[in-house]
């Protein structure tokens, strides 16, 4: 007689075993129609899941969070069953769910064009109509290696070998004819997929991601709980499309991009100064608060990152040399260089907490098919820093970087910001209490400052826990960008000390944190929020002055002077083009200023001031325009969501 615990902490009794569905039904019958799943004991199953001992109970239906991930799955195994009904002989590989959709690779000797995608999802309706019922059962490995054999999937063949243990029994789910190997859950039928997917596009995979191994066909596609949400993806993939900062920057002369320097960067003037206003506007960040600004070494012998654990965890990811017998890597990340600036000199408990910041160019070997524009580079700088301190400052210096990192982010226009705290992986360094102390006082610094946070166990870094920083952007994309991390392991991993209050020789804690983390990660980001629609302080040119005819040069010329002399990033288009053709060109180029200058102006002495959106500001001095620059620079009024 099972009891059957459910989330508002009711039970109900059954005299023999119970599924889900049957709870489901015995609630109520509406309930019993909105059943997808369940969660028993903490642990997602199907609806038709028995439960034959006292159990806790909560009903999944399409209001869960659970079940999008269902959902996926579900659609995706669907696409699989369209794809060999309309391309009999095509092999499936392995479809899981995947963030915002799905995917399946594909073994098919002939390729997919755009048009059969088309093909594929009129399919999977038909499929969803057919109200199939999704049914798990299992298989002895044996048997379940045979039937796949007999089919001619030769990779399900090869996963149940890797994967399933002699001796052990093999997860079908089947919906209808077809079949496939899978551990669930999945949805009652196909019915309940509803009609909220839609297949997206075409790419190539290697089998177990081995470019050792053959070539398959991917084809992803997305799934939502409905319609509605369904629509507002797409729409966020259309705007997001319209932002892409690459395009962005080709129109605005900012940055490209080339395979002679494969995720590398090649800055243009004007992108170069948007690099120069976000740096600077760190650095000065850097100065209030009291940080050392230092430079290290680009290439550092191999034995370094081997004492810092580096080489272990991250030689795959470094670009390496040799020169004279030493081997050397260029470097990664900047931590263990930070380390031998500290170690330069006895220091003292007095002589902390001391912060040493760094815009340092780092090198990773991200393979190819990651690299995205800025967004994912192989070289990048980070605002990186670390702070060398005692236990007893570990909260205050958290604290106060979290407040130096929310006032940063103001500036920048965003304003929704996801915290997580990462603690301890599964490899890690150090000690178990070293590792409760550290997460013990980020989680304390997150609570004092009374802020919403998510846990993720065993996602911190290998040396120690982290907290990290995402910001929200207007079209709800989420970017991870600022993190701390306590470290009690890598300082005396590389001989770090200082003398205590007693005379004796301690290791002091070092914390890593970045609030932008790659600068050129940031400013991609900020083009795609504002879709290049810079805030007055950020933007590479703030003011264009336009003249109507060639009697105006002179004028326009001193005016440009006179603006740059006080430190306005401004230019002059004296071309020999129409008014129109010229307002048109640069509020394509994303100006936020034109100054209109024909003979009234020249005889007043003034200028007509139009914004980027086209608004009509009249006529004013150069004195009064320069004053309202100054005025919105100042007070950073217009942040970069607002454009």
């Amino acid at each position: 007689m099972p009891v059957i615990t459910l989330p508002d902490g009711s039970t109900r009794s059954f005299d023999s075993p119970v599924t889900v569905l049957q709870v489901a039904e015995d609630i109520g019958p509406g309930l019993a129609k909105a059943t997808l799943a369940g969660r028993v004991d903490d642990v997602l199953v199907d609806a038709s899941y028995v439960m034959n001992h006292d159990s806790s109970l909560a009903i999944v239906t399409s209001r869960d969070d659970d079940a999008l991930e269902l959902f996926r799955h579900d659609a995706a195994h669907v696409m699989a069953q369209a794809v060999q009904e309309l391309f009999p002989g095509t092999q499936v590989t392995i479809g899981p769910a995947i963030e915002d959709g799905f995917y399946y690779d594909f073994a098919r000797e002939e390729k997919f064009t755009p048009a059969d995608l088309n093909k594929i999802e009129q399919k999977m309706h038909e499929i969803v109509k057919r109200d199939l019922p999704i049914e798990r059962e299992v298989m002895d490995r044996a048997e379940a290696i045979r039937v796949f054999a007999a089919k001619g999937e030769e990779y399900k063949v090869e996963i149940i070998e890797d994967i399933i243990p002699e001796g052990e029994e093999v997860s079908i789910y089947r919906q209808g004819d077809w079949f496939d190997v899978c551990r669930g859950p999945h949805l009652p039928s196909t019915a309940k997929l509803g009609k909220a997917f839609k297949l997206m596009k075409l790419a190539g995979a290697y089998w177990r991601g081995d470019s050792n191994n053959e070539m398959l066909q991917r084809i992803y596609g997305t799934a939502w709980t409905d319609k509605k949400a369904l629509n507002a993806y797409l729409h966020r993939l259309e705007e997001a499309e319209k932002r892409d900062h690459r395009k962005i920057a080709k129109k605005m002369d900012l940055f490209h991009l080339q395979e002679q320097s494969p995720g590398m960067v090649y800055w243009h003037d004007k992108g170069w100064r948007i690099y120069q206003v976000v740096e600077n506007y760190i650095r000065a960040q850097l100065r209030e608060h009291d940080y050392q600004e230092v430079h290290t070494p680009q290439i550092i012998d191999r034995s370094l990152w081997e004492k810092s654990g580096h080489w272990d965890k991250f030689h795959d990811d470094m670009f390496t040399t040799s020169s004279e017998n030493r081997d050397y890597a260029i470097k990664p990340m900047n931590c263990p260089a930070h380390i031998q600036i500290f170690n330069q000199g006895l220091k003292s408990y007095r002589d902390l907490p001391l912060r040493l910041a760094e815009f340092g160019s780092c090198h990773r070997n991200e393979p190819s098919g990651t690299l995205h524009g800025i967004m994912r580079l192989r070289n990048f700088v980070q605002d990186d820093a670390h702070i060398f301190c005692t236990e007893d400052q570990i909260q205050d210096e958290v604290s106060a970087f979290i407040d130096l990192l929310f006032e940063v982010y103001k500036d920048f226009g965003f304003n929704e910001i996801l915290i997580k705290l990462s603690t301890r992986p599964e490899k890690r360094v150090g000690k178990d209490e070293d590792w409760d102390k550290a997460e013990l006082a980020l989680e304390h610094a997150l609570d004092a400052k009374k802020l919403d946070w998510d846990l993720q166990p065993g996602e911190g870094a290998f040396y120690g826990p982290k907290i990290e920083f995402s910001l929200k952007d207007s079209i709800g994309r989420v970017w991870q960008c600022g993190t701390i991390q306590v470290d009690f392991s890598m300082p005396g991993m590389l001989y770090a000390s200082y003398i205590d209050h007693d005379g004796n020789k301690q290791v002091p804690v070092m914390l890593h944190r970045a609030i932008l983390g790659s600068l050129e990660r940031f400013i991609g980001i900020l083009i795609e929020e504002s879709a290049g629609l810079l805030p007055l302080w950020l933007a590479p040119v703030q003011a264009v002055i336009l003249n109507i005819t060639d009697d105006q040069a002179d004028f326009v010329t001193k005016i440009e002077k006179t603006l740059k002399k006080q430190g306005f990033r401004v230019e002059s288009d004296l071309r020999n083009e129409k008014i129109g053709f010229k307002i048109r060109e640069h509020t394509i180029q994303r100006i936020p200023y034109l100054l209109v200058v024909g003979n009234r102006e020249v005889e007043s002495g003034a200028v007509s001031v139009r914004t980027q959106k086209g608004e009509d500001l009249g006529s004013m001095t150069v004195e009064t325009f320069a004053e309202l620059l100054n005025k919105e620079v100042s007070a950073k009024s217009k942040t970069v969501s607002e454009g």
